[in-house]
């Protein structure tokens, strides 16, 4: 047997059975990584020697309802603090930043006894959809890797795809789990805002950041979900919710009552054909068990020039406290304040990073803030209202996770605004702080994966898990 082979579920059976130990998972999981990972570039760092004081530290008698992730490994983006460990964000600016405090998702996963096997590689401070702007190298896809595995969340998406982790966080901002996931062919889960909480993740953009899991199905997903959920006093913007223990729960909901709406914004012109046709195939099997009707959400065409109004203004206030003073790379040659802050900022950030924070400075300045980032406000609010509106009529949305398949590395990095359209359909979600989840809906004629989306009304993601695990089930001709 494979150990990489299982899916989490699996693996947390063979455990709590005691047909495996964590040091033989463990063990499996390093071997593997050793092999494909200098090829793929999905981890910064390999916590090989802590993953294994670890398991040393678990306890003696495994309690399932306790420790439900039992010496499970997990991969990490490198935006969430883990104590002791570098917290890069794949930026020069803090690639020797060791983080004194635990993220309060990583305090849940390690309450639930899983092992941390890295930190994964990104767009550097999230920014980008392809994993191209990290400082440390591109990650690459898998499945051909002269391709994408997506972004901001790549290696941690590329890692659960080459089964370098059993699972992995990562971080969505405009779709950096959800689009990656679809470019790897896997699972991967944007959770309503404020259901998980943000504390200990380094901000990009405040109101449209949220931390989920990404998993090789929806059960793993739904699992992962359930540990890391609830609400945490340090994060503002935490919710109050009842626990739900996702993966049961999921499997009452009966799929017959609900009704499926289709945004035909969503299936215009700059939808790839095969992606196009795949959906349409899936539509066809399902149409006989559930209700399916096209919606409208006709404010969903500005999505991505509010969301590059927004996203750049609030990563700018975020982003000023690199300054070289308290914390992260500091230019050794600086003379005076000014300089400190000028040398430090240009050689420490990328050009992607510099770009944004020029954007969204630009946007927050005297005389334009009302008639940029006031104004794109102002349509946020109606984009959210189409969702409303649609889901008074529908109980969940279907629709692409990406308008076209992975493409090429390089292939677009030089043409910004051709990049940012790869969000165009997981844009729409994060402004309106929605809850939605990516899963494999096939390949391109090329290998490639492709990836469709359950998007859901806000705090129903058993709703939108229970829909995900039964398109699984039929793609997979189950």
């Amino acid at each position: 047997m494979d150990i990489t082979e299982l899916t989490l579920i699996e693996l947390q059976k063979n455990l709590q059975r005691q047909e495996l130990t964590p040091e033989e998972v463990l063990e499996s999981y390093l071997e593997r990584i050793h092999k494909l990972n200098p090829k793929l570039n999905c981890y910064l760092e390999i916590f090989e020697d802590s993953a294994r004081k670890q398991i040393q530290q678990l306890p003696k008698k495994n309690n399932r309802d306790e420790q439900k992730l039992f010496g499970i490994p997990i991969a990490v983006k490198d935006n969430i603090c883990i104590e002791g460990q570098i917290t890069s964000c794949a930026s020069k600016i803090l690639q020797n930043f060791i983080s004194v405090y635990d993220a309060t998702v990583i305090k849940k996963l390690k309450e639930a006894g899983a092992i941390f096997l890295g930190r994964t590689n990104m767009d550097e401070f999230a920014f980008g959809s392809s994993t191209e702007n990290s400082a440390f190298g591109p990650t690459r896809n898998p499945y051909n890797p002269d391709y994408i595995p997506g972004g901001s969340s790549g290696g941690s998406a590329a890692a659960v795809a080459a089964h370098l982790a059993a699972g992995a966080l990562g971080s969505d901002t405009g779709g950096s789990i959800r689009q990656p996931a679809g470019c790897c062919g896997i699972v991967g889960l944007k959770p309503t805002y404020g259901l998980v909480s943000r504390f200990g993740l380094i901000a990009f953009a405040s109101s449209l950041d949220q931390i989920g899991p990404l998993a090789r199905t929806v059960k793993d997903a739904a699992l992962l979900l359930e540990v890391i959920s609830g609400y945490d006093e340090n994060d503002a913007t935490s919710q109050p919710a009842t626990p739900v223990n996702y993966h049961q729960e999921m499997e009452k909901i009966d799929i017959r009552k609900l009704r499926i709406g289709l945004p035909k914004e969503y299936f215009s012109g700059g939808l790839d054909s095969e992606i196009k046709q795949q959906f349409q195939n899936l539509i066809k099997k399902i149409s006989g068990e559930v209700k399916i009707e096209e919606v409208s959400l006709p404010h969903s065409e500005y999505a991505v020039s509010v969301y590059y109004i927004i996203a750049p203004a609030e990563a700018s206030a975020n982003l000023a406290r690199y300054d070289g003073i308290k914390y992260g790379l500091s230019h050794p040659e600086a003379s005076d304040l000014l300089t400190t802050y000028t040398a430090t900022r240009g050689t420490g950030f990328g050009p992607e990073v510099k770009r944004r924070i020029m954007l969204g400075t630009y946007a927050l300045s005297a005389g334009y803030y009302e008639a940029y980032y006031g104004r794109a406000q102002k349509v946020r609010y109606l984009i959210r209202r189409d969702f409303e509106n649609v889901f008074q009529k529908v109980d969940l949305l279907l629709a692409p996770t990406m308008p076209t398949p992975p493409f090429r590395l390089g292939e677009k990095i030089a043409d910004p605004l051709l990049m940012y359209l790869s969000d165009i359909f997981t844009i729409p979600v994060n402004l309106a702080g929605l809850g939605a989840i990516s899963l494999p809906l096939g390949f391109s004629s090329e290998g490639l994966p492709l990836g469709l989306q359950v998007i859901a009304p806000w705090w129903q993601e058993t709703r939108m898990l229970a829909m995900a695990n039964y398109l699984e089930k039929i793609l997979n001709g189950q």
